[in-house]
C-alpha cells in the first residue's frame, strides 16, 4: 500500500528516472541524498521500485513483531535489524547483509535529519566497508524532477578520500530545501569521536 502511494505521487508529480543499477551489483548500500523533506523517502522509494531495484530500509527488528504493522512495513521494504547489546549497529547491519541470500539494496539517508546538517553520519560508510559491498550514490533533484542512480564505488577505508567522491557528486544537486543541504567532510578528530 505504501509502495503504491509512493509510485502514484511520483507519477502525478511528473518525476522522471535517470540511470540504472549496474547488473553485477547484487548487494549494496544506496546513499539517499539530499534529504531535506518528508517527501524524499516516498519519491526515492518510488523511483527505485519503478527501476525494479529490491530496495530496503532499516528498522528495529522489534517493530516487525506486531500485526498488521509488520505486513505494512515489510511490504514497504522494511529490513529488520537486531540491535543486541553485543553488536553495534554497523556490525548488525553488515552481518545481516552478509547472511542475506537474496539481492539486497539498503537505502540510507546519511544526513539523518531533514534539518540543516552539513556533516553526514558515518554509519552507511562503515556498514559498506565491513560488509564489503559497494556504495551506490542516488539523488533526487527537485529542480529537474529527477530520481537518479549515480556512480558506485567500493569503500577503501580512506574515509576522507572516499567522501570527496560523494561530495563532488552531490555538489550540483538541488534539494527540496537547498538551504538545508550541505556536505562537509569530518576532520580527523571528529571522525575518531564518531567512530567510538
Amino acid at each position: 500500500m505504501i509502495k503504491a502511494i509512493a509510485i502514484f505521487l511520483f507519477t502525478v508529480g511528473g518525476w522522471k528516472l535517470k540511470g540504472e543499477m549496474p547488473t553485477h551489483i547484487k548487494k549494496s548500500i544506496l546513499v539517499a541524498g539530499p534529504h531535506t523533506s518528508n517527501f524524499d523517502i516516498f519519491f526515492a522509494m518510488a523511483g527505485l521500485h519503478k527501476m525494479k531495484i529490491p530496495v530496503r530500509f532499516m528498522i528495529k527488528k522489534e517493530w516487525l513483531k506486531y500485526f498488521p504493522l509488520k505486513n505494512l512495513l515489510m511490504s514497504a521494504g522494511a529490513f529488520g535489524i537486531d540491535r543486541s547489546r553485543k553488536n553495534t549497529m554497523v556490525e548488525s547491519v553488515a552481518d545481516s547483509i552478509n547472511k542475506a541470500k537474496e539481492n539486497l539494496a539498503i537505502l540510507i539517508a546519511p544526513e539523518g535529519t531533514r534539518k540543516h546538517a552539513c556533516i553526514w553520519k558515518t554509519g552507511f560508510y562503515y556498514i559498506a566497508l565491513k560488509a564489503k559491498v559497494p556504495i551506490v550514490l542516488t539523488h533526487l533533484d527537485y529542480s529537474k524532477r529527477e530520481a537518479a542512480i549515480g556512480p558506485s564505488f567500493m569503500p577503501t577505508g580512506a574515509y576522507k578520500q572516499d567522501m570527496q567522491i560523494i561530495k563532488d557528486y552531490y555538489k550540483n544537486i538541488t534539494a527540496k530545501y537547498p538551504e538545508n543541504f550541505c556536505l562537509k567532510i569530518y576532520e580527523d578528530d571528529q571522525l575518531k569521536a564518531c567512530a567510538k
